[in-house]
């Protein structure tokens, strides 16, 4: 049975693995203040940014969610990997040798189990005997191809595009070769398997690679070249795999990314010449889907790459072309309008020329003239809607204002209905009232039979059935919010103690989970105990890590992780001052509630009757009375 990770490795690994770079390859971060970055969580889609990356701790976390740990976890959340997977990918990328333990006996190197480096280095050998391939004899027709539409060697050599020979297992036989498994070829979506054995998936077709935001290879697009191709379709794509989601996949990507973060700007092409051409012409922020329409998942790519949030509003242009099933491709866009803050655009070329055919005819300029001469997309769609009645008869200016009504009517961002409204009054000629009135009126309309409409509570559409009655149990009662003003110091101690260990030292060295009136927080400091305390703490870097591993319950590590990261009240590095400023003062707010308890507890007690009763808790009390001014010195004074 395979062993385990040796603990040295994993926290070799995790000291050189930097979670800045980890989570850049996902994420536009940007400065947050206090040594932290920030951005669009990747875990839930948000308008702004709540998602907090602390690299001097290494650990991030999201205000908005609640995910969060350290650059291991991310990784395990963000790719679908398990522990282990997520420790060998990591080792991988930065040049850790793992060892591993087989039962009892000493650490053995073994060989690796996890699937997406084979996965990957598969697709990477394929890619470069593709390239090579391209170059042979055989590779003329895709060579030709690539020259009909304006591109040269040094470009294919750009983007690697490749030629798979004709051959129905050239690859195949290749792959084997270099000692890759028929499980990883058929799995990755490489090779596929018939009634006669394994054969290569593309076959006398021009590739591109697909690369995910780091450059690894994922899949290939593959173009048809030859008329007698027993696949008619024009282009196939790699199958889903454990690698591949076609839906979370933008061709380009890799060599975009930092220019999309750069320029907050993002093009959205429709293939993947036109993401050269584009590229090449001087916008290199063009991508493209690979297969699919651009939906949801798409977005959220980009969003975290643009950082579109309310504070800083990106921008994406949807190229399409100018016929019916662009008009088509711009209605679907437009449902998705508002899944982007910043303004959403759409560039079509008047001849109806798609980027690569357009930079073929016109030039590079032409394409970038293109993006420049952009409109805003919700314009683009009205205009198409409108343009289909006859606006010189009053019941085609009826008609136009009643079926445009219906999409300004289902925009969810409510603020942008009355804008659009005053658009349509302006195409259709008729007054800005009747126009809104129309538009309140569409949203208000009974849906049709076949609409899928839900009644409150409702999932997916289910039946109205009841479910049988059970009977109830007593809930418990929910914990109160940890950011409730009662429970403030107690928060801000713990960022001290967990971002600031050894600036708190000794100073902490009296205080006790009592000090902590809410559940969580006292877990967190349960689990700061656990590890010695903050004075014993081996380094800011290794502290949250090392408080982790000590942490069971879901919520205290929830807490545990946002205290790692969120900024402390004062904007300077922490002082003894400060220190002392939250731990005295937390330290006299428990003896203050043991003052109050003391008290209730003598009034309730005859002096007469329990004499030496009553003398010990007077005699408590005065006690307390004292240590609770010598703290309160302590926290205004800033002794340590």
């Amino acid at each position: 049975m395979a062993g385990l990770i040796r603990e040295e490795d994993i926290a070799q690994v995790r000291e050189r693995a930097r979670i800045e770079e980890v989570v850049a390859s996902y994420v536009t971060l940007r400065n947050a203040g206090g040594g932290s970055e920030k951005g669009l969580c990747p875990f839930h889609d948000e308008k702004s940014p709540s998602f907090h990356v602390t690299p001097s701790r290494n650990v991030f976390y999201c205000f908005g969610c609640g995910e969060g740990g350290d650059v291991i976890g991310f990784l395990q959340k963000i790719e679908g990997l398990g522990f282990t997977g997520a420790v060998e990918r990591l080792a991988e990328k930065y040049g850790v040798q793992l060892r591993y333990t087989e039962g009892d006996g000493p650490a053995k190197p073994r060989r690796d189990t996890n699937l997406r480096p084979r996965l990957i280095e598969a697709h990477k050998v394929a890619g470069e005997y593709y390239v090579d391939r391209l170059g042979s004899a055989e590779g003329v027709a895709g060579r030709q191809f690539l020259s009909e539409r304006g591109f040269d060697k040094a470009a294919a050599e750009r983007f690697g595009v490749g030629f798979a020979p004709r051959d129905g297992d050239a690859l195949y036989k290749h792959l084997r070769q270099k000692g890759f498994k028929d499980e990883e070829l058929v799995t990755g979506g490489l090779v596929a398997q018939g009634q006669r054995g394994h054969y290569d998936r593309f076959r006398g077709r021009l590739l591109w690679p697909i690369r995910d935001t780091s450059g690894d290879t994922i899949g290939f697009g593959a173009r048809r070249l030859f008329d007698d191709d027993r696949i008619d379709a024009k282009y196939l794509n790699t199958p889903e795999s454990p690698i591949y989601k076609k839906s979370h996949v933008l061709y380009g990507i890799d060599l975009a990314r930092r220019d999309i973060a750069r320029s907050s700007q993002a093009v959205v092409v429709e293939g993947y010449t036109d993401v050269m051409a584009a590229h090449l012409a001087g916008v290199p922020t063009a991508v493209a889907t690979c297969g699919t329409a651009f939906g949801e998942d798409h977005a959220r790519v980009l969003r975290r790459l643009l950082h579109d949030h309310e504070e800083f509003r990106g921008e994406v242009i949807f190229t399409f072309d100018g016929d019916e099933a662009g008009q088509r491709a711009a209605l679907r866009a437009f449902g998705g309008d508002q899944q982007f803050v910043g303004q959403t655009y759409v560039a079509v070329e008047p001849d109806g020329l798609d980027p690569c055919d357009l930079r073929l005819q016109k030039g590079d300029a032409a394409v970038r003239e293109l993006v420049a001469r952009r409109i805003p997309l919700y314009r683009f769609v009205l205009s198409n809607v409108v343009s289909r009645y006859d606006l010189d008869r009053a019941d085609g200016r009826v008609d136009a204002l009643r079926e445009a009504a219906k999409l300004v009517s289902s925009i969810r961002d409510k603020s942008k209905v009355d804008a659009f409204a005053r658009e349509l009054a302006g195409m259709v000629g008729i007054d800005v009232d009747e126009a809104r009135a129309e538009v309140r009126r569409a949203a208000f309309r009974p849906a049709k039979s076949g609409d899928d409409r839900r009644r409150p509570g409702t999932d997916r559409g289910a039946p109205y059935a009841q479910a049988p009655e059970q009977p109830e149990r007593p809930a418990a009662p929910p914990l109160p919010d940890l950011r409730d003003p009662r429970f403030s110091l107690e928060r801000e101690t713990l960022k001290l103690v967990v971002q600031h260990p050894l600036v708190v030292g000794r100073a902490a060295k009296d205080v006790d989970a009592d000090d902590f009136t809410h559940p969580t927080y006292r877990g967190v400091w349960e689990a700061v105990s656990a590890c010695g305390g903050p004075s014993a703490a081996p380094g800011n870097d290794v502290w949250v890590a090392k408080l982790q591993e000590n942490v069971a319950e879901p919520a205290v590590a929830q807490a545990l992780n946002a205290l790692a990261v969120e900024p402390l009240l004062s904007m300077k590095e922490p002082n003894d001052a400060y220190v002392a400023a939250h731990v005295y003062r937390l330290q006299e707010v428990t003896v203050m509630r043991r003052i109050a308890d003391v008290k209730s507890k003598l009034q309730r007690t005859n002096p007469v009757e329990h004499a030496t009763e009553y003398n010990r808790m007077f005699g408590e009390l005065v006690a307390l009375e004292q240590h609770r001014r010598n703290l309160r010195e302590r926290a205004i004074g800033g002794e340590a």
